[in-house]
Formats: structure tokens, sequence, C-alpha cells
């Protein structure tokens, strides 16, 4: 079986070229091809010898993989559905909004997070994705050309696959990769304190971390996680990192209704995020098969946004999107799974 390319680095790319006797300067070509070029085979590099070609070709090959469905909304936002090992699959959004084109990538095949409120974690967990599987999931959807900004929001938890998402954040952001900017680049954490550590440390990107309540029963009961990194240790890591003026930090909050959307939860956010430079994206709960959870009333959200934006919180209700496609992460997967797409 042939080695994949596509998500090798510039230094995997030096040892290969380098082992297969071929100059150094050969991998930043194959690099310049992998990723700024749109081939589908090692045979499309032009500008290597055909004997450079053929010594690929014996041990390595493109390594991208098609999405085997996508679902298109009425409101113009893709949802990918991609195959993975053991016959699972992962999910991968598209999302436009006039001028920007926001793609949403999963890190794992599933999760083993348990939050009450997440489809994906359902599933269980069934394997990490490599940085080129992270990866393609940007180069093989239709708008891949188009794209202005990424997050890693999608199946499952970005700091629990550390070391792939740190490695498909260099190609993306690499000269000699995507050379996309870090500050279009947001990854989504539970909040698990030595991978935002490492992540804040080795990487310029923005970071988004899932709070949903300020309350720390409250939120172990949503979230298990809660249990071994409180949110205030997370914030204290947040707090005591020196943070440039472009680079940002958000915390997701999903509203669900009658349970964390109270005139005390806005009291203690504020208590919570004192001091933290930020900004809280509400989030509309869509309920999923199995949990107790309810969505809010939308004037109860716009009074909730309104009351945290009054005690200085800069709060925004997230437009929901592709809710006739199966939106919350993990819907479309799972029933790929059980047969009923």
């Amino acid at each position: 079986m042939k080695e994949c390319l596509f998500g090798k680095n510039i230094l995997e790319l030096t040892e290969i070229v380098t082992e297969l006797g071929l100059p150094k300067f050969t991998a930043n070509q194959i690099a310049g091809w992998l990723y700024q070029k749109n081939i589908s085979s090692v045979e499309e590099m032009s500008n290597l010898s055909k004997k450079a070609r053929e010594l690929l070709s014996e041990k390595y090959e493109l390594g991208l993989i098609a999405p085997v469905k996508v679902q298109e909304s009425k409101d113009g936002t893709k949802k990918y559905l991609f195959p993975t090992v053991h016959s699972k699959f992962i999910e991968t959004a598209m999302i436009p909004d006039k001028e920007r084109k926001t793609v949403c990538v999963s890190s794992q095949v599933g999760c083993k997070m348990g939050c009450l409120f997440c489809m994906t974690g359902k599933q269980g967990f069934n394997g990490q994705l490599t940085a080129g599987e992270i990866v393609n999931q940007i180069r093989s959807i239709e708008e891949h050309a188009e794209i202005t900004n990424i997050v890693y929001m999608g199946m499952g938890e970005p700091f629990d696959n550390l070391d792939e998402v740190l490695k498909s954040i260099e190609i993306l952001t690499s000269p000699w990769g995507y050379a996309m900017s870090p500050r279009r680049i947001t990854v989504s954490s539970i909040g698990i304190i030595p991978g935002l550590k490492r992540f804040l440390n080795e990487s310029d990107c923005n970071v988004a971390i899932s709070l949903h309540t300020p309350f720390d029963k409250e939120r172990e009961q949503l979230m298990p996680v809660q249990v071994a990194y409180p949110i205030q240790r997370v914030l204290d890591e947040i707090r005591s990192f020196d943070f440039d003026n472009q680079r940002k930090v958000s915390f997701e909050y999903i509203v669900f209704g009658g349970l964390n959307d109270t005139p005390a939860h806005v009291k203690e956010m504020a208590r919570l995020l004192n001091g933290v430079k930020s900004h809280v994206n509400l989030i509309r709960f869509h309920p999923i098969p199995g949990t107790p959870l309810h969505k809010t009333d939308e004037n109860r959200l716009q009074k909730f946004k309104d009351e945290l934006n009054t005690k200085g919180i800069l709060t925004t209700i997230r437009a929901s999107r592709g809710q006739d496609i199966y939106a919350a992460c993990g819907l479309l997967s799972t029933k790929a799974l059980v047969g009923k797409e």
C-alpha cells in the first residue's frame, strides 16, 4: 500500500526526496504541487523529472479523499460527508456569508468527551484524523479555491489530537503550503489545559473556548471535562498568556432554554470573564435525539445577549445556518452510520 504525500510538511518531504536520492529543492516543488495547484496525481508534477516522478510513484500517491455525499441548504450552507477508516464518516461544513466562505473542519472520528448536548459524542471515539485528512476536508470540497476562513469546530476535540492539528495548521499557514493568515483560523476546544498551553505557544491562530455556563456544577453536568479542567483554571491560563492585539479569544455559549439563560448566569459571566478581552458567541440549541435539553425562546435569547452587553461583555448571537440539512454537528454522519442516508 502506497503512502500518502498529501499532509506531509516540508521536513517530511525533504526526508522523502533525500531517501530517493533527489535534490533537496525537489521538496519545495512537491509542496507547491500538493498545496498550491489543483492536481490529482504525481504524474502531473511537470517540473519534476520523469525519473523523479517514477521514483515517487513507486512508493507514494497523492492521497486525496473525495466526499461521498454533499447536502446544500436553502441558505447556501453545504455539509460534506467524508469516509474514514473502519467504515466511519466525518463531516465538513462550508458556510457562505457575503464575501466570506468559512469551512468548519473535523479533527477526530467521533469524540470521547461525552458532552451532553453533542451528537458527535454519542458516536463514541473511533480514531484520530491525520493532518492530511484534516486538510483534505479543505482541499477536496468544491469551494476549495474560495475559502477565506477555517474553524476547527466540527467533529472531535482538537486539543485531544493536537499534534496532527498543529501539523495541519503548519500546512495551512506556511509559505510552502496554503500561506493563509493564522488570524483567519480559529480552533475551538472544551478547555483541555495542557493542549491549550501548547496551542497558544506553538501557533498564532485564534482560540475559542466552549463555555456554555459559568457555574461549575452545571458545567460539569453538561461537560464532563469540567472535573479535570475547571473553567476557572482555563481562564487563568488565558489571562496569563500575552495576547497581541490581532489574536482573538472567544467563548462559545450554547443557550439552553431555562437552564443557562437567567439573570444569575449574566451576573456570574460578568464575574468570571472580568479582565478577559474576549467575545461571547451565543448559539441557538437545536435539539438532538437522546438529550433532555431544550432550545430557548427568541425573546429570552435577545434579552440574555443585551444583558451581557450591558455588563461590558461583547456578545453576539451566531446566525443559525443549514437547519434543513442536519445542522447539528454529528447528525449527518450518525445517520450515515445507521444506514438512513
